[in-house]
């Protein structure tokens, strides 16, 4: 519901100010000593070690005695604490203005999320995504997808809607024109359009992902070059044994779903609910097999799955993190619940695939579908790697979901993903092993945001000031 809960907070949200300053530029060098750095290739952790950060890279990384401190440099003792590359939410939303710059922003730096993926662009978060690589803007490095290209009567407001394949290639070389980073297909794409934006797409050498229509099937859309699934939308109705028969009924709704946006929520519920009694574990081995060997990553996206079930759960409904969210996003969190009546099932099979995805093979991307309902910017990152160990992942394996799997999916493997000598310093200390217990990612140190060193101190006054702005009236 992103876009149409952004319309709604920009007539019932009072601007907000004072929460996110300028950054300020690390103007000495940063020395970690005897740190215990996580390898998230898998090698064994490197204990009593010495990172160096100069400007916003590593330059210098050993075991501590063994390298030399600069002179002036500041240094942080973290014997007994655990450095891991900062974390990346590879599904994220936020609105466009300064609700954005002051709330959604430092609660994920304060989570020692460094990066996000926006999945629906705009001008605004082209701006923002420019700010933070600049240094004028305190937040999370962005990669900003393209507004949802959907069909002729999309789901969205702000939505490019093409009727015809010559409109989606026009769609793909003028949305790449503007800067986006990548293009978001959605679900009501006709089949046509959809086959002309994937061949578009590699032609121009920029990336497509997003839903997988309800014209295609998941198997042509990985072979047409879809770089993720997002929600892994579709997985239940591509695994079951009655597909040949549900998807025609399906498609043919989509096409003629009109302009009524509870049809269209409707349509999502019909897609995820009525397949999951006929899963069939042969045909999604051999689909799952079939991802794999094309590259297609999964993101799964289990926290948005997990809040739609859990709606009618007092407890889950008063969630402590909710103060940091202003009213109006807590009324509009539970807005969106009332369509989501009976989906257990759904969340259920979704956490089943989703471990079986990852023992086929399929790279998993951990995302939150942040700015949904009971998504928490940066908190909600946490439980989705807590999430990913519940499906059969080891800690080590949700953590690269984070961490090595992003910087793969995105090219940026020379520069992110890991910690070395030469990469950005992207960090986040923990205070507690996080190859134990997953979970310990949320015992945060610091963070080092693109150099800039901010201790624990720092973060415990961003959330407090965060939390003051969300309840100011």
């Amino acid at each position: 519901m992103r876009k149409k809960l952004a319309l709604l907070l920009a007539f019932l949200l009072p601007p907000l100010a004072g929460a996110q300053t300028k950054p300020v530029a690390q103007s000495r060098p940063l020395v970690f000593t005897h740190a215990t750095v996580i390898d998230t290739t898998g090698g064994p952790p490197k204990s009593d070690s010495t990172v160096i950060v100069a400007g916003n890279r590593i330059v210098a990384f050993g075991k501590t005695g063994r390298v030399r401190i600069p002179e002036g440099a500041q240094v942080v003792n973290a014997a007994d604490k655990f450095l891991l590359p900062g974390l990346w939410d590879m599904h994220f939303h936020s609105p466009e203005d300064q609700q954005a710059r002051e709330i959604f922003l430092p609660l994920a730096i304060a989570n020692g999320v460094t990066g996000v993926r926006h999945m629906f662009g705009s001008e605004a978060l082209l701006k923002q995504r420019d700010e933070v690589l600049s240094g004028t803007l305190l937040g999370p490095r962005m990669i900003v997808g393209s507004p949802v290209v959907d069909g002729p009567t999309p789901m969205w407001v702000g939505s490019v809607s093409v009727a015809d394949a010559p409109a989606g290639r026009q769609a793909v070389r003028t949305l790449k024109q503007r800067g986006y980073d990548f293009i978001k297909v959605y679900q009501f794409l006709p089949r046509e359009v959809y086959l002309a934006i994937a061949d578009e797409a590699r032609k121009q050498n920029i990336v497509f992902a997003g839903h997988v229509p309800f014209s295609v099937s998941a198997a042509e859309a990985s072979d047409a070059g879809q770089k993720s699934f997002e929600h892994i939308f579709g997985m239940s109705l591509a695994c079951s044994a009655r597909e040949d028969s549900l998807r025609p009924a399906l498609a043919e709704a989509a096409a003629h779903v009109g302009k009524a946006f509870d049809a269209h929520i409707e349509l999502f519920i019909r897609n995820e609910s009525e397949p999951v009694a006929s899963y069939n574990e042969q045909k999604a081995a051999a689909l799952f097999k079939r991802l794999a060997g094309n590259g297609t990553y999964a993101m799964p996206t289990l926290v948005l799955h997990r809040s739609l079930a859990s709606g009618a759960d007092p407890a889950f409904r008063n969630d402590p993190r909710l103060k940091y969210m202003p009213p109006n996003i807590r009324r509009l969190f539970d807005w969106e619940l009332r369509f989501f009546t009976s989906y257990q099932p759904v969340y259920e099979r979704q956490l089943l695939t989703t471990g079986a995805m990852h023992r086929a093979g399929v790279k998993v991307l951990a995302g939150t579908d942040t700015f949904n309902a009971y998504c928490f910017p940066g908190f909600s990152l946490h439980d989705e790697l807590e999430l990913f160990v519940q499906a059969g992942f080891t800690p080590l394996e949700a953590l690269q979901t984070a961490t090595l799997n992003p910087a793969r999916y995105l090219g940026l493997s020379s520069s992110l993903g890991t910690i070395e000598k030469g990469k950005i310093a992207d960090l986040i200390l923990l205070e507690a092993n996080p190859l134990e217990n997953v979970g310990n990612t949320r015992k945060i140190a610091a963070v080092v945001a693109n150099g800039r060193y901010l201790p624990k101190e720092s973060l415990r006054r961003m959330l407090e000031t965060v939390e003051s702005m969300a309840n100011k009236r």
